[in-house]
């Protein structure tokens, strides 16, 4: 999968996938103004441009990059597994994903809701998952 930011900065090259998951954890709404659609791109992903990635230190086991220049998310980093959580938006136009999961379910705020049936981790499973804490 290829992929840029908004400004083309920035460009990303990830193993393809069809797997989209929301994160309904507070720093994602915080971060993007509503839950993370990301699609799970792995440890080998290959940015172009990299001197034009900003990256932030969300928490002991993530970290988020951005573009310098637009702001575009661009990842969301797991620290213990070197694992990235692309936007699914930085795929298109023509990406055909599943909606396959949701994170943090026991986060979600109840002024929204998803009508796909999808796995559903709470905070704690998705800890002991992933190992974070």
């Amino acid at each position: 999968m290829k992929g840029s930011c908004l400004c083309g900065a920035v460009s990303v090259e990830a193993e393809e996938t069809r797997n989209v998951e929301a994160c309904h954890c507070g720093m994602c709404r915080r971060w993007g103004g509503g839950p993370l659609l990301a699609v799970p791109g792995g440890k080998d992903v290959r940015f172009g441009g990299e001197d034009q990635i900003g990256c932030f230190d969300s928490s002991e086991w993530a970290q988020r990059g951005f573009c310098k220049q637009c702001g575009t998310h661009l990842f969301y980093k797991l620290k213990p597994t070197g694992e990235y959580m692309l936007p699914a938006g930085l795929f298109q136009p023509g990406t055909d994903f599943d909606f396959h999961g949701q994170i943090f379910i026991d986060k979600k705020p109840a002024y929204y809701e998803f009508a796909n049936q999808t796995e559903m981790l709470t905070e704690q499973e998705v800890f002991e998952k992933y190992g974070a804490v």
